[in-house]
């Protein structure tokens, strides 16, 4: 169906199907996923547990936290194991800590099994640079944007489906039907992925110390990373209150409809292969400097225009363009690097970039339960700035990194 299970996917291999990449793209929307059907269904949880929006703010966190924890412990095997079989055992994983959400009876249990759940949840952080491998060079930024823009889908389309689950039967409900795609999904990727040996000999503890070593000589990997950890942390504020905004002046909506504002957000998600094209062409570094100039434009919206239902569609569409077509761009630029790391080097960003999503969760109910909207606005596009500054301190610095 789609590519012979005695397959092997080989360094630089240039033959990838469509189906093939379009299998990735879709596991890693349905992965990714996990980590975001609690955006929406927040303020529900905290009538559950009787807890504020400060409190309930920590369960994204702690998915986040868990989801950086994940990529540091496992996403660097995929240098050293055999991805196919890595990649269904941690999907049977996350599926036990999706019922221990579904399950949670009181705060504590519900925070213990969120970080579980971003502990398992990294899958798609191994299937990516699988992608990047298989790859040619040439098209490398096209392949990454696709198996990305389904990874993006995923993130937003969580949301809807979580809003509209969780509004209507529930938001266990949500995690029990997770748990059930995983264990399904474990066994589609079991059966097509091609077997994939690495390309690294390095031992557990070498690959550690490899790590530090690359975060110490590749100022490239430092300055992507800490870009993307701003503008993550930017989009986790915006999300994280949305449904308390929602909720109040002058909307009164319930998480049905913060749910559906994933939709909207589709619309800059489908950008996502152009500007994987556009980094394969063209200067990587300096489509990183528009797509941040894009998601600070999107907080403009959302604090001047922010009571406007068109004012938040326009800033949503802006701040998944930006923050999802500046991650394709970091990641080429990456990916470029030392060919033989990847799974590494994507360690190295992708913990980063929760962690910088982790902060912006914690922010953005922090900042609501002080200031409300517009503190939420200033947060945020705090975030955005800092990380263009850090760019723009970088202009000059040779790039040579376009795919």
């Amino acid at each position: 169906m789609f590519t012979n299970t005695d397959d092997i996917a080989r360094p630089e291999q240039s033959n990838m199907s469509k189906k093939l990449i379009l299998l990735m793209s879709l596991a890693c929307g349905m992965v990714v996923a996990n980590l975001y059907y609690n955006q929406p269904l927040l303020a529900e949880m905290g009538r559950t547990f009787h807890a504020t929006a400060t409190q309930v703010g920590n369960i994204a966190m702690f998915t986040q936290i868990g989801y950086a924890v994940g990529m540091f412990l496992f996403v660097p095997l995929g240098d050293m194991k055999e991805r196919r079989q890595l990649i269904a055992i941690l999907l049977i994983a996350v599926a036990i800590s999706l019922i221990g959400v579904a399950t949670a009876q009181n705060l504590l249990w519900m925070n213990i099994a969120s970080l579980a759940v971003g502990v398992t949840t990294v899958a798609p952080q191994i299937i990516v640079p699988l992608a990047a491998q298989m790859a040619a060079p040439i098209e490398r930024g096209k392949v990454i944007g696709s198996v990305m823009s389904g990874l993006f889908i995923g993130i937003l389309l969580a949301r809807t489906v979580s809003g509209l689950v969780g509004g209507s039967l529930g938001w266990r409900t949500m995690y029990w039907l997770a748990a059930a795609m995983m264990l399904a999904l474990a066994i589609i990727l079991r059966t097509f992925l091609p077997k994939s040996y690495p390309e690294s000999r390095l031992s557990y503890p070498q690959l550690y110390k490899s790590i530090w070593h690359l975060i110490v000589t590749q100022p490239i990997l430092r300055e992507v990373s800490f870009v993307g950890a701003m503008l993550f942390g930017s989009f986790s504020v915006f999300w994280t209150s949305l449904s308390f905004f929602l909720e109040g002046e002058p909307y009164h909506y319930g998480s049905e409809v913060a749910g559906l504002f994933g939709l909207v957000g589709i619309v800059g998600v489908a950008g996502a292969p152009v500007v994987g094209r556009l980094a394969d062409r063209f200067n990587a570094k300096t489509m990183v400097g528009l797509l941040v100039g894009i998601t600070l434009l999107s907080y403009l919206f959302f604090g001047f225009f922010g009571t406007s239902l068109l004012g938040l569609f326009i800033g949503v569409i802006l701040l998944d363009l930006g923050v999802q077509g500046a991650q394709v761009s970091n990641q080429t630029r990456i990916y470029s690097l030392i060919p033989e790391a990847r799974n590494r080097l994507n360690t190295v960003y992708m913990v980063s970039y929760f962690l910088g999503g982790s902060l912006g969760s914690t922010l953005g109910g922090y900042t609501w339960g002080l200031w409300k909207w517009q503190g939420v606005c200033l947060t945020g596009g705090l975030m955005i700035l800092i990380g263009l500054i850090v760019w723009a301190a970088h202009l000059t610095k040779k790039d040579k990194t376009k795919a």
